[in-house]
């Protein structure tokens, strides 16, 4: 049976979240983040991009791109509980989830044909209770692998240009047969794994588009970019992708870190971020019924050297409590004076749940995390917070 992929992409997912908040703001550029003077641009909407401001961009250079756009707060929890929305219509439809972000996921739909139709009708539907029940917009590609359907999503979108933004189709269907002649004439950047490195040595040989590398002889990409890397690369461009959804893949970690306006100089400063970003971290490995056995401090200094400190505990953690006490000794030994201007908490080497009662975790936490999860579940993520980050909300980005 021909299998049938939806990967659903929202639509400059965090503004269109804060475009319910803010529907006064319809039809002006805004953006998400960027703020301050080492602000980084989290999301942009179209149009916003239609000046040339996207993620990741510094918020000084989108605030000189486009001087007229409304720059927002982020609020990571409650994207986060707006994406476990959107992903219950998914399962609504299909067991076979498999998230990539907070704002997409590949869907394979081959087994729910028979009760909702074909890929495009199932993509429409899923379109329309995301809008109806959310009031978000999102886009489907619908293809015969996650390769190709991934690129639909992209085509699907509403697309930016100097005279406004053209709405996209939404839905974008691949036919079966018809993916060697969509991929072909797409640039040879669209292909996952290509990056820069690998875009320059490709253009030394002449290589713009899909097709131009699927003319090429194997032997000389491979001398190229690599055995591995080349191989990959042909099969990406004869549009082949065998790989399955996986509803349960693993995540190897889970983290949150961000960026500060102002440097950070002591030790309790540090201490107050580490609180409030390993709150975030431990609602979440509870969330994904995971516990970790190492958990890592990023510091990123005003010069921007990076380190990292990551300690491996004997019993699983989950606790946000217990993730700073066990980087705290790590923390403090760490020279502050040259200014602090990221702080990440990430926890790895993950595992389920165990019941905590090592000398980090007395017996009482799993029963007080419960009852925040059990909060937050019922009156939203910022119902309840430690006392130390009371106050010290910002943009969060996730690590890991």
């Amino acid at each position: 049976m021909t299998r049938t992929i939806l990967h659903v992409d929202m639509d400059a997912f965090y503004v269109s979240v804060e475009m319910r908040r803010h529907p006064e703001l319809a039809g002006q550029p805004v953006v998400v983040g960027g703020s301050g003077r080492r602000g980084v641009v989290a999301a942009a909407n179209y149009e916003a991009r239609r000046f040339g401001v996207f993620s990741a961009m510094p918020g000084a250079t989108a605030r000189q791109r486009c001087p007229q756009a409304v720059f927002l707060p982020g609020d990571h929890a409650h994207y986060s509980d707006v994406s476990a929305q959107v992903h219950a219509i998914f399962h609504d439809i299909t067991p076979l989830v498999e998230p990539i972000a907070l704002d997409e996921a590949f869907l394979d739909v081959t087994g729910s044909r028979r009760l909702f139709g074909d890929g495009a009708t199932i993509g429409a539907l899923i379109r329309q209770r995301i809008a109806d029940e959310l009031d978000l917009p999102s886009s489907v590609g619908v293809a015969t692998n996650k390769f190709v359907a991934k690129l639909a999503s992209k085509a699907a979108k509403p697309r930016p240009t100097p005279n406004g933004v053209l709405p996209g189709p939404g839905v974008l269907v691949v036919e079966p047969g018809r993916e060697v002649a969509f991929v072909h004439p797409l640039p040879v950047s669209a292909l996952w794994g290509v990056g820069p490195a690998t875009l320059t040595k490709l253009e030394r040989l002449g290589v713009r588009t899909v097709a131009d590398l699927a003319a090429l002889p194997i032997d000389v990409l491979e001398r190229a970019v690599g055995t591995a890397h080349g191989r990959h690369l042909a099969e990406l461009a004869s549009a082949h992708d065998t790989r399955p959804v996986e509803p349960h893949r693993d995540a190897k970690s889970i983290g949150q870190e961000e960026t500060f306006s102002t440097d950070l100089v002591t030790h309790d400063e540090i201490l107050a971020e580490m609180v409030r970003l390993a709150d975030l971290v431990g609602s979440r490995l509870r969330s994904h019924e995971l516990a970790a056995r190492t958990v890592t401090l990023k510091i990123r200094f005003t010069t921007f050297e990076t380190i990292t400190r990551s300690v491996t505990v004997d019993t699983p953690v989950s606790a946000g409590p217990v993730i700073v006490a066990a980087l705290d000794a790590a923390m403090r030994s760490i020279d502050l004076s040259s200014g602090v201007r990221l702080v990440g908490v990430s926890a790895s080497n993950l595992c389920a749940p165990v019941e905590q009662l090592s000398l980090l975790e007395d017996d009482s936490w799993g029963p007080a995390s419960r009852a925040v999860d059990e909060i937050r579940d019922r009156f939203g993520h910022d119902a309840i917070s430690p006392a130390r980050s009371l106050g010290r909300r910002r943009v969060r980005r996730p690590w890991g």
